[in-house]
């Protein structure tokens, strides 16, 4: 098996943590326990936490199984099951057309699990256009149908004739979100019986897509790409430059929230693995968001991101897990998330 960034930092924390341990005279067996502890791997897995997923009513697991990069290229049956049995109920997915082989190879985990969970999938809206253009009706009506044709191939793809939610992929333009054509497409597809709630997922211009979809009254869902430090930046792969940190965009997410709006964080921890050509690796990108008592919890990098977003302004968070060692980090910190900031 490949070992990626991410997993290998966590094995260092686990190593660092343990030869800790050593140092202090604490003998071979607390320091390896204590170092798998400290990176996730080594504890018995918590009860996971739930929170409901604005208008839906759903009562979803604060950790949601991203499916896309873990399905893309082959079954995982062992790792959905593994979630799925520990407390994790939604799981996203998106169409082949980004994901591969993503939806076909979660079919076989839906055929005995379907009616037990909360199933999410997403397209692009197919139409050229720039972040702050306005659409055309004409270009609209034609992507509307092309966004309609995603929905039935990704239900083909799942071998299911209904997703409980389906998202406009990637959103970044105003005018495209809240286009009435886009909204009939929908409309027509929930008549039909295909899909119950509408979402979208954003990356980029998140800001004004967030608001724009809150004030519409259109959406039950958003994923959004957001940190500790602020709104991620897909193209950069970097913290949004000038974005206020996370705790100052409470207003947006809270305006969202009061429109019926669950918000889902994703990109939590994306930038704390950096980028190949530049070494790889941020680990301390966001400690300065962070108090004291925070930064001495046995978390990893990653486990602080994902809990500190829970905890300041986002309902649940869409994790990428393609391992065991990833299902277990993210679980963790999704699980136990509100320990770390109780108030007295």
């Amino acid at each position: 098996m490949t070992t990626d960034r991410r997993t290998f930092m966590q094995y260092l924390t686990a190593a660092a943590v343990g030869a800790g341990a050593m140092l202090k005279g604490e003998g071979l067996r607390a320091a390896v326990a204590e170092g798998q502890t400290s990176a996730g791997l080594g504890s018995p897995w918590p009860a996971m936490q739930y929170r409901t997923l604005g208008r839906t009513g759903y009562n979803a697991s604060r950790l949601f199984f991203g499916c896309g990069a873990a399905l893309s290229s082959r079954r995982q049956d062992r790792l959905l099951n593994t979630a799925f049995d520990a407390g994790v109920n939604v799981f996203d997915v998106g169409f082949k057309h980004y994901y591969d082989d993503a939806e076909k190879h979660l079919a076989p985990f839906l055929k005995a699990r379907r009616d037990d969970i909360f199933l999410i999938s997403k397209a692009y809206v197919p139409i050229e256009v720039e972040e702050q253009e306005q659409a055309s009706a004409e270009a609209l009506r034609a992507a509307a149908k092309g966004w309609t044709a995603y929905l039935d191939e990704s239900l083909r793809e799942m071998q299911v004739d209904h997703v409980d939610a389906y998202y406009f992929m990637a959103s970044f333009n105003t005018s495209v979100i809240t286009s009435d054509e886009m909204y009939r497409a929908f409309e027509d597809a929930k008549a039909a019986g295909k899909v119950s709630y509408l979402g979208l997922s954003s990356h980029q211009n998140t800001q004004n897509v967030l608001t724009a979809a809150a004030e519409s009254g259109r959406f039950d869902l958003a994923m959004i790409a957001i940190t500790p430090g602020g709104w991620y930046d897909w193209e950069n792969k970097n913290v949004l430059e000038g974005s206020p940190p996370l705790t100052e965009l409470k207003p947006v997410l809270d305006k969202a929230r009061a429109a019926g709006i669950g918000l889902i964080g994703m990109k939590a921890g994306r930038f704390l693995a950096g980028r190949r050509f530049l070494g790889w690796g941020n680990p301390d990108a966001f400690d300065a968001h962070y108090d004291d008592a925070f930064l001495q919890a046995k978390l990893s990098s990653f486990q602080r991101s994902y809990a500190y977003v829970l905890e300041h302004g986002l309902d649940v968070v869409n994790a990428d897990m393609q391992n065991m060692v990833h299902l277990k980090e993210n679980f963790v910190a999704a699980a136990t998330s509100a320990e770390y900031f109780r108030t007295a």
